[in-house]
């Protein structure tokens, strides 16, 4: 395990996959796996051990609030998405960037965590990118024939769930693991444009929402945004809303059918399951290894 402090003082913990041969260090890259909404890291365990198999040092991490960041009692913590891209995935980029010198700095992004990628300060640093489902939980993106169940479930019943309880107890309704109400509240008021969120200001703890919007434009990594047909979450154009934020890198956009899987269902959260060890993961890796989408024609490029 290893633990990075945020600038704030909030201890960030998580796990890291490391060859420690000095031969084989430098031309490791590192990959830091950037997990969704409430997913414990150890959820991507599977995919960091097919990853460091596969001549990469891997770290994953749970944001302030979530499996080994969480304080004893959630109710009246204050977490945010800005403060999970702000703060926490630039400590660990940074805490990278000291540990692993010269060695090159890949991102897997689940989900938000593609989000969270462009909050960050030090996201320059990144120098290749693999997203899956991510997005920013727009509502009018989610698939419009789960839409009203999913409004009704993360707009209506979390938000008052959390206000009853002072944080949402995801993990006694096995639907997510505890949530900070702050998340929540990110997570329910998302606008077509996720800046405006924040638009009776966004406080003296962040950068103001222009200089947000820029930090997406530091980042220059080729990047492949992996969308499943069957992710009610993550449709098309969910995807395309984010991506169009990430101006300076070259992005693919690949969709997949859970039919060419095998499997009946991939959905949101499928994807990083050992069970598509090898038919989705070596997507990633040949996209992480050779920025190659396997001969795929039907990726768009905006490179």
């Amino acid at each position: 395990m290893f633990t990075v402090e945020a600038v704030d003082g909030q201890q960030i913990r998580g796990y890291i996959w490391r060859d420690t041969r000095v031969s084989k260090a430098r031309s490791r890259p590192v990959v830091v796996i950037n997990s969704a909404t409430s997913v414990l890291c150890q959820y991507y365990s599977r995919f960091a051990e097919f990853l460091a198999a596969n001549d990469h040092d891997v770290l994953v991490y749970d944001y302030r609030g979530i499996g080994l960041s969480r304080p004893r009692s959630l109710r009246g913590f204050e977490a945010s998405w800005l403060d999970w891209g702000c703060r926490d995935f630039e400590a660990v980029l940074q805490f990278v960037q000291k540990s692993f010198p010269d060695q090159p700095i890949f991102v897997v992004a689940h989900s938000v965590g593609g989000f969270l990628l462009g909050l960050a300060g030090s996201n320059g640093l990144v120098s290749r990118v693999v997203t899956v489902g991510a997005q920013y939980a727009y509502w009018r993106d989610y698939a419009p024939s789960a839409k009203l169940k999913m409004i009704l479930k993360w707009h209506v019943l979390m938000p008052v769930i959390t206000l009853l309880f002072g944080y949402f107890p995801g993990k006694r309704l096995g639907w997510l693991e505890d949530t900070p109400k702050g998340v929540v509240r990110d997570w329910v008021f998302s606008q077509r444009r996720f800046e405006d969120l924040w638009r009776g200001g966004i406080g003296a703890r962040y950068p103001d929402k222009e200089s947000l919007v820029r930090r997406f434009t530091q980042i220059r990594a080729p990047m492949l945004a992996i969308g499943v047909d069957d992710d009610e979450f993550a449709t098309p154009r969910a995807v395309e809303r984010l991506l169009a934020y990430f101006i300076n890198c070259p992005t693919k956009h690949l969709r997949i059918s859970p039919r060419e899987t095998g499997e009946a269902v991939v959905g949101h959260f499928g994807f990083f399951n050992r069970r598509f060890a090898k038919t989705l993961w070596p997507i990633a890796l040949r996209w992480l290894t050779n920025e190659d989408v396997l001969d795929r024609k039907d990726a768009e490029s905006n490179s």
